[in-house]
């Protein structure tokens, strides 16, 4: 039983491997990309559009409407970025059901690269929001002593993040593998069926936290234009 699409290995040459989760990670990623190409190159203003453009304005609309209800005022500005977390491990748990295909979600280094991806993302748009000092002041505040803690809320967080998308992933394919092995029959069907809805809530727990992080760090810029726009009625 393999714990880790990491166990797979496609091709080595001395210390370089091409395990699966590279080659599901870049499969998946060739995956969005082409089918968002496909998908845009023929979008339609009219009444009459097609199935698939009506389905990606379905998406787009309800991660917007999310990414607004976790307190964004502009969700266009992030969705880029919260839009493919979500699909990146949406897609990676509905494609368990090619024969042969393990989520590279599995693995910890992914979980760790999309959580450190979070981690870069948060500041950025922190800066790109509050400039370079106000965001910075944000972790002397309300005292200088908060500074320590406010570093290790964001290394720990980050932590969080991976292990819990990682063990909840990883947990679900060694359940499905256990069953397998005990009754080949009934329950690995159903605890498959359990599987996907786990990865799609995993989908959108990950990039909600990843939104919750990003409205935390450009929360300050808002809190200040409130009072100026108040005092100009």
């Amino acid at each position: 039983m393999r714990l880790s699409p990491d166990d797979i290995i496609f091709w080595q040459s001395g210390f370089i491997k091409l395990n699966g989760t590279i080659v599901f990670t870049w499969a998946l990623m060739a995956v969005l990309a082409v089918g968002s190409k496909l998908v845009t190159r023929r979008l339609s203003m009219d009444l009459q559009r097609s199935r698939w453009q009506n389905l990606l304005e379905i998406i787009v609309t309800g991660i917007e409407k999310q990414i607004e209800d976790v307190g964004l005022a502009e969700p266009r500005t992030y969705i880029g970025f919260l839009g493919t977390l979500f699909l990146f491990v949406a897609l990676a748990t509905l494609c368990t059901v090619i024969p042969g295909y393990e989520p590279p979600t599995g693995s910890l280094s992914t979980t760790a690269a999309l959580a450190l991806s979070v981690l870069i993302a948060v500041p950025y748009f922190g800066i790109e929001q509050q400039g370079l000092r106000g965001y910075l002041k944000s972790y002397v505040e309300p005292t200088f002593i908060m500074l320590p803690f406010n570093i290790i809320s964001e290394l720990s967080r980050t932590l969080a993040l991976a292990v819990r998308l990682f063990g909840n992933m990883m947990s679900g394919a060694m359940i499905i593998a256990i069953l397998l092995t005990i009754t080949p029959f009934l329950f690995p069907i159903v605890m498959s069926a359990l599987g996907l809805l786990t990865g799609m809530v995993q989908a959108y727990i990950f990039s909600i936290l990843a939104a919750v992080y990003i409205a935390a760090a450009t929360s300050g810029r808002k809190s200040k234009a409130e009072p100026a726009l108040d005092a100009t009625k």
